[in-house]
């Protein structure tokens, strides 16, 4: 009797292992299939930009000498998507005077990195005034990691996404028109929130179209400078 036990116990084992290591390995190969940066993405950092600095898991874009408004955006990307595809977005706000750091998050998802912030002030310490900004689950990170952190930063910025929480500082959200997967009845408390006519949820950053979204009315280029201008906005009156 004993014996059958033992048998039963270690065939329950062999099956929970086996489970464990199908979802594992199913994980694994579902994290390998993400959007990756396009070559105008990928031009923006080229090696000859003394501009753009890569450091660890962080790319810094950095404002002109001079320029500088000694405010920092610390972007979490969105889910799947390669880091460095908004790395134009970035350098736009680089060049309005804005330090940005780009985190690149483990598996490309930010829900493994949502406390990343935490590595930037140390790293940029001239920095005055910190805004987190996010896209899709970039955002949604960023607004879970400002729950327990709002006295770090001076206000949240999301793109294509909504607050998951009542965050206590200014929050700015902007959306796309033709952005399908978006729940705009998350954003009916959300004060500072612009929808821009014609863009859809991929545009903010270049890495070609995203399945399930909507079809673009303008260039990726003009949705991205409309977002510019409205986070330039923002942060100024913040």
């Amino acid at each position: 009797m004993e014996r059958k036990k033992k048998k039963r116990v270690k065939i329950a084992l062999i099956i929970i292992a086996s489970l464990l290591v199908i979802l594992i390995g199913g994980f694994y190969i579902y994290t390998l299939d993400y959007y990756r940066a396009d070559e105008t993405a990928l031009q923006t950092i080229s090696a000859d930009d003394c501009r753009v600095l890569s450091q660890g898991n962080f790319t810094i874009f950095y404002p002109e000498s001079g320029n500088s408004r000694e405010t920092g955006i610390i972007f979490y990307p969105g889910g799947k998507v390669e880091a460095i595809a908004y790395a134009p977005l970035l350098k736009k706000l680089s060049d309005n005077g804005f330090t940005c750091v780009l985190v690149k998050m483990p598996m490309n998802l930010a829900i493994f990195g949502v406390n990343s912030a935490n590595k930037v002030y140390d790293a940029l310490p001239h920095i005055q005034d910190w805004f987190l900004s996010g896209h899709s689950l970039g955002g949604a990170m960023a607004s879970s990691y400002v729950g327990n952190n709002s006295d770090k930063l001076s206000g949240l910025i999301l793109l294509g996404a909504y607050p998951i929480n009542d965050a206590d500082i200014p929050t700015l959200a902007i959306y796309g028109s033709e952005d399908e997967g978006l729940d705009l009845s998350k954003l009916t408390d959300t004060q500072n929130k612009l929808e821009i006519v014609g863009g859809n949820h991929a545009y903010f950053g270049d890495y070609g179209e995203q399945e399930g979204d909507g079809t673009a009315a303008i260039s990726r280029a003009e949705q991205q400078t409309i977002a510019v201008d409205t986070i330039t906005a923002f942060i100024s009156s913040t």
